[in-house]
């Protein structure tokens, strides 16, 4: 039995670090790939770059707003870039990543800032989204967004 008098303060500090270690490695290397596209599509979102966008989904991309609204690729990537939807500090939580054959199954809640005008101040939507392996990279494939009930 470990008592807390013999745990020091540097083994509580390394503690968060291990634990963090241990979820990465308790991801298959897929679940880490896709969550890494994941990033780098939260990322771009607050500052697009419409080369990094079209390498993030596929040709074959369909993208469903909250409001409804449907983009295709092109549709996507011109959103971003003439920032009809312009977003800062873009918070991903809750994500849960099943991976089934060349498919990725993603969901989680997206918190961020709009910086448009006559958006409300802070979008706070559920996302769904399919990613598909395509030539070895994981692509966005199919996404929709739900608002969450008030």
């Amino acid at each position: 039995m470990i008592s807390f008098k013999s745990i020091s303060i540097k083994s509580l500090c390394l503690l968060p670090l291990l634990m963090m270690a241990f979820t990465t490695f308790s991801q298959s290397n897929e679940e880490v790939q896709v969550a890494n596209a994941i990033e780098k599509l939260r990322v771009t979102m607050m500052q697009p770059d419409s080369a990094v966008l079209a390498n993030l989904v596929s040709e074959d991309l369909v993208y469903v707003h909250s409001s409804g609204a449907v983009r295709n690729k092109k549709g996507f990537i011109d959103e971003f870039m003439k920032r009809q939807t312009d977003v800062a500090n873009v918070v991903i939580s809750n994500q849960t990543i099943t991976i089934s054959g060349n498919n990725a199954i993603v969901r989680h809640r997206m918190v961020a800032d709009s910086r448009k005008a006559g958006y409300p101040p802070v979008i706070d939507i559920i996302v769904l989204m399919v990613w598909r392996k395509e030539l070895g990279q994981w692509k966005m494939l199919a996404r929709q967004a739900a608002k969450i009930p008030q």
